[in-house]
């Protein structure tokens, strides 16, 4: 008989971080949020928005703060119907996906991504649209591959601003 003793698994930086929570934002949260999101819009990474539209769609937001601080992170999922006629179901499209500065390299993004994810499923989307002005990594690790405007929704792409030469991904759920 031949035995072995076990050896524990080997463990990346990431998995002994600690793991944010992910909540829906609220109401509340809504200058938090255009704070959080205000670098990011200057650097032209994302649009402008206005707290009163944060306010409006908190909804569609989740968010992550370590305790007692700031929002580290937010993403906002919209769920769009599929066009009638066209067979496919209602998709969604992720937007204003940012994480603080400090933060960023810590696995809060990949949290979000992850409850983002999680979400799109229980709600039965059948995909999962985002336009990017960066490389996209991190969407592309979780299986989000380019894609064409054509297959995005059409009020969505039809919103995006040419001028930022925004990459388009979608993953199938």
């Amino acid at each position: 008989m031949i035995t072995a003793t076990p050896r524990p698994a080997p463990q990346s930086h990431a998995l002994l971080a600690p793991t944010p929570s992910v909540r829906p934002a609220r109401k509340e949260d809504a200058a938090a949020l255009a704070e959080l999101s205000q670098p990011f819009a200057r650097s032209g990474a994302l649009r402008e928005r206005p707290v009163s539209l944060y306010a409006t769609r908190a909804a569609d937001f989740l968010v992550t703060r370590a305790p007692g601080g700031p929002l580290d992170g937010c993403v906002g999922l919209r769920v769009h119907p599929g066009a009638p006629g066209d067979g496919r179901g209602p998709v969604g499209v992720l937007y204003n996906f940012c994480v603080a500065g400090h933060r960023q390299g810590h696995g809060v993004g990949a949290g979000l991504l992850r409850a983002a994810l999680t979400v799109a499923r229980a709600q039965s989307l059948g995909a999962l649209f985002t336009a990017t002005t960066g490389g996209g990594g991190l969407f592309l690790r979780y299986g989000f591959a380019p894609t064409t405007a054509r297959l995005a929704p059409p009020s969505w792409a039809a919103s995006l601003d040419p001028r930022r030469d925004a990459r388009i991904l979608r993953r199938i759920l």
